[in-house]
């Protein structure tokens, strides 16, 4: 059996990882440089993770590479150019579980706008009295969805379940979420003029970086609401201060920050006090999690096989006949 490494492996998944290839290294660190190299370079599976970066420089030092499966939907990390022209196999996880992000986007809704975290302190504190604590309904307001491939068609249903009007951004249209859900496909100006709550379900590209920029900002409606669950990148974040800072935003709702690795840039932006955060967790629950790693799993035994690996990466075949999503002030 080829030599087989695992990265960025959580201490509570490292079984499941040594139950089926009990010969695998495992890391559970994030590598990069030099240990990134020797932990790889015998290696002919690697299976990682969003954190270690597969640019070119690493992959031309890793010459046993031939499949390289990524336990995530996204592969902006791989240089899957330099991997094609090396014959080496990219693999992801097309959907481990869009549903978890899409609740993870009403977690923080409701926990938001119902005023959870400051009641459960005001109670701890031994006052049981609601005044102060009013809440805003979901029934009734318009969600504005920008992007609906797996994880905004999960979004479209729960919205659909609360009794929202939904408004929908996006090049592809998913003529099941316009019939069964009532969602409506509008430009990006109308849908953030008309929308309550935004929320960002897109990749990041030259053609989405800051596409909620200072303009987009100015044509929301007064104390609309921003959920981000997909990349921080898609934020002008200097922006979203600015706008909670005037009051034209009311919250934002942040999974995802643009500054990531430089956390002292957010330090304004987080510490504000209509600012709710959470570090990267949409995506981590029991079965996603578990999703991710099976499917992993899969896209490795198939490539042992000698098969075509079902999970690689490829272009998909879409419909897309509607304009580009594309700033305000493109």
């Amino acid at each position: 059996m080829s030599s087989t490494v695992f990265l960025e492996v959580d201490a509570e998944d490292a079984p499941l990882v040594q139950s089926r290839f009990p010969d695998a290294v495992v890391h559970s660190g994030v590598l990069s440089g030099k240990e990134l190299i020797a932990a790889c370079v015998e290696a002919a599976v690697v299976s990682c993770f969003i954190h270690t970066q597969f640019p070119k420089e690493i992959i031309e030092k890793l010459p046993k590479l031939k499949l390289l499966s990524t336990r995530s939907v996204g592969f902006d990390h791989i240089d899957t150019n330099v991997c094609k022209a090396q014959e080496i196999i990219v693999c992801n996880v097309p959907d481990y579980g869009s549903h978890v992000i899409a609740e993870h986007v009403f977690a923080l809704l409701l926990s938001t706008l119902r005023h959870i975290p400051e009641a459960d302190k005001k109670v701890e504190g031994g006052t049981f009295d609601y005044h102060g604590l009013r809440g805003m309904a979901l029934r009734g307001k318009t969600i504005g969805i920008v992007g609906t491939g797996k994880i905004g068609k999960n979004v479209a249903k729960i919205a659909h379940g609360f009794g929202m009007k939904i408004l929908a951004v996006d090049r592809c249209r998913v003529l099941e979420l316009e019939q069964s859900c009532d969602m409506r496909y509008v430009t990006l100006p109308e849908l953030l003029s008309l929308s309550d709550i935004i929320t960002l379900h897109i990749p990041e590209s030259k053609e989405t970086h800051h596409l909620i920029d200072a303009a987009a900002f100015s044509s929301m409606k007064p104390g609309a609401i921003l959920v981000n669950t997909a990349r921080g990148s898609l934020i002008d974040s200097a922006a979203m201060l600015s706008a909670l800072q005037s009051g034209k935003l009311a919250y934002a709702l942040l999974d995802v920050l643009e500054h990531e690795r430089n956390f002292a840039e957010n330090k304004a932006l987080i510490g504000h006090p209509h600012v709710v955060t959470t570090p990267h967790i949409a995506f981590y629950a029991d079965d996603s999690m578990r999703n991710m790693y099976l499917d992993a799993f899969q896209s490795i035994d198939q490539w042992q096989q000698g098969a075509v690996p079902e999970h690689v990466i490829a272009p998909p075949t879409v419909v897309c006949d509607l304009p580009p999503v594309a700033k305000l002030s493109a």
